[in-house]
């Protein structure tokens, strides 16, 4: 038996050895409880507990996960992920790397030859080396994109149930639960260079460690995702740009609607949730209707969420902004006909992150926001945004055109601040 083999073996048997009066919780076929946020409304999300005993499946590897998802099929279905699950290995479990993914001659310093501003010029990339480029990153995806179909419930067992370098990617399903997961290093291999993004061009990354679109009636609960194992701002710049490896934690995008993400945890990472994709997807209109409660952000950069078109409830979350954070931009981002109603949220920041620094604004018109505390004092994000935005951002109103319903117990910022610090992310008690 191999090394890792008996590893996970081991643990499995440690998960079974509980003491004979406890009894291990399982959490498989639970489903969202009612009025817990937008994944309650019409009929609620109850993802695979319906799945009979022959479509319930303990999987410790990639090839038993890409088996059990089934090519993302329909059919009700229970995942239990046991371990940590690397998605960039091959059919017998073995390490894959950048370099097992290469083909066609591609190599990042020819790729930089090719294309250096000062001589390609503003065009977007094109010829052997990009080709090459894509050739490649389509070798990485056929490992590490995971898609997740409709009716389908993915648990981590224990404390320490990871899915490492994976993108889950729920698209056009309904009916999906994710819970008590770690999601981690969703890292590309190939990020792409684009010359006109914001200017002076950046470096765009292809997998978010989970992507929602199209998706409906999802519900994500005690997730951590993060960055851990390559953090983004230990890597080279290029085309004085950071070469970003990772794109978001959690995006919610191309109309997904009725989704609530709970008591999970977003850390170390730049752009963490995108809620709508795009200021001209005006499709959105009326869907991307999403609860965030209870999750903490801690050394985000920005995007948390950043929204487009949706009704975002946004209550009871904890952000936290370490002491050495340079590079912080915002949490709450209000765009295009976004309609966030935020109440009872924490942040705590150093002393030069300021409470105007919190939220910013890109066409949006509107923020509700009450019972926040900055760094233990009661702040008006609204009256601040409006009184110190640099002139380049709209005043925003109090009216957002709608009061949430669909809600467990909001409790004051202080208490929910405690409590999302012990409660938050994978393998807390759910």
């Amino acid at each position: 038996m191999r090394k890792r083999h008996l590893v996970v073996a081991l643990g499995l048997l440690g998960m079974l050895c509980v003491p004979a009066h406890a009894e291990a919780r399982d959490i498989s076929r639970e489903t969202l409880p009612p009025n817990d946020g937008w994944a309650a409304a019409a009929g609620g999300t109850t993802g695979g507990a319906a799945a009979d005993d022959a479509h319930v499946y303990t999987v410790t590897d990639r090839a038993g996960l890409v088996r059990a998802l089934d090519g993302g099929s329909d059919t009700p279905k229970i995942i239990k992920i046991a371990g940590t699950i690397d998605a960039n290995t091959d059919d017998d479990g073995d390490r894959l790397d950048c370099a097992d993914y290469t083909t066609d001659g591609y190599s990042l310093r020819k790729y930089l030859a090719a294309y250096d501003p000062r001589t390609w010029g503003a065009a977007k990339p094109s010829g052997p080396q990009e080709e090459a480029r894509q050739a490649s990153a389509a070798r990485q995806a056929e490992r590490v994109v995971l898609p997740v179909g409709s009716n389908t419930t993915i648990v981590g067992l224990g404390s320490k149930a990871v899915l490492k370098g994976g993108s889950l990617q729920v698209s056009d399903a309904d009916n999906v639960i994710i819970r008590n997961l770690e999601l981690r290093d969703a890292y590309d291999c190939f990020p792409v260079w684009q010359p006109n993004t914001g200017g002076l061009g950046d470096w765009k990354t292809a997998y978010d460690t989970l992507w929602l679109r199209g998706a409906t009636h999802v519900w994500v609960d005690h997730i951590t995702a993060s960055d851990k194992g390559h953090p983004d701002e230990k890597e080279p710049t290029y085309f004085a740009r950071n070469y970003l490896r990772h794109d978001g934690l959690l995006d919610i995008t191309n109309g997904s609607d009725l989704v609530t993400v709970s008591w999970s945890r977003f850390a170390d990472h730049d752009k963490a949730m995108l809620i709508g994709n795009g200021d001209t997807a005006t499709g959105d209109r009326g869907k991307l209707r999403v609860t965030l409660h209870h999750n903490e952000f801690e050394s985000v950069v920005q995007r948390a969420p950043r929204v487009r078109f949706g009704q975002v409830h946004l209550y009871n979350n904890r952000y936290v902004v370490p002491d050495d954070a340079h590079d912080y931009r915002y949490s709450v981002g209000v765009s295009t006909e976004s309609a966030i109603h935020a109440e009872n949220n924490a942040f705590h920041t150093p002393g030069h992150i300021e409470a105007a620094d919190l939220v910013k604004s890109w066409n949006g018109t509107a923020l509700h926001q009450s019972g926040t505390l900055f760094n233990g004092y009661p702040v008006d994000l609204l009256a601040i945004h409006n009184a110190y935005n640099s002139g380049s951002e709209r005043d925003l109103t109090a009216d957002v055109g709608w009061t949430p319903t669909l809600h467990t117990k909001i409790d004051s910022a202080e208490a929910a601040d405690r409590e999302v610090a012990r409660g938050a992310g994978a393998g807390r008690t759910p």
